[in-house]
């Protein structure tokens, strides 16, 4: 028990349950995205085309039996909100790099050059330098 509750305690395993109830949900808004607002205008400059009722029926319902068909159209929509998706998820992580890039740069960025020595350390620099001499 303790070794269980050790693992499962560990930030790792907590983060990745964050993120896949996070993947869960943020799928929920792709499709819905995909299904109600990106389709429907598709389907219209497509001829009024309803990518969803695209299907090739097979066998016919026939009283208790349920229609047999391939439903392509369905098929179509899923490829579409997976490149929706990747394109999403391409946007993030080229906005993480960019970010990252930036963050790097500045940390490599020289320490601005010190200030010229005013007339007294100049003055002082001399006279030590004359000291060093004799």
């Amino acid at each position: 028990m303790k070794e269980f509750k050790k693992f499962i305690s560990r930030g790792n395993v907590i983060d990745m349950a964050v993120g896949l109830i996070m993947a869960t949900y943020f799928g929920a808004i792709v499709k819905s995205l995909v299904n109600d607002i990106i389709m429907p205008p598709v389907g219209l400059l497509l001829g009024g085309v309803d990518f969803s009722a695209l299907k090739i029926v097979i066998k016919e319902a026939q009283g208790d039996a349920a229609e047999v068909a391939v439903n392509y159209g369905a098929f179509i929509n899923t490829i579409i909100t997976f490149l929706i998706v990747s394109f999403a998820i391409f946007m993030v992580v080229k906005m993480y790099n960019k970010m990252q890039d930036r963050l790097a740069a500045n940390e490599k960025e020289a320490p601005a050059t010190p200030p010229a020595p005013s007339k007294e350390e100049v003055l002082l620099t001399e006279i030590r330098d004359l000291l060093k001499k004799k």
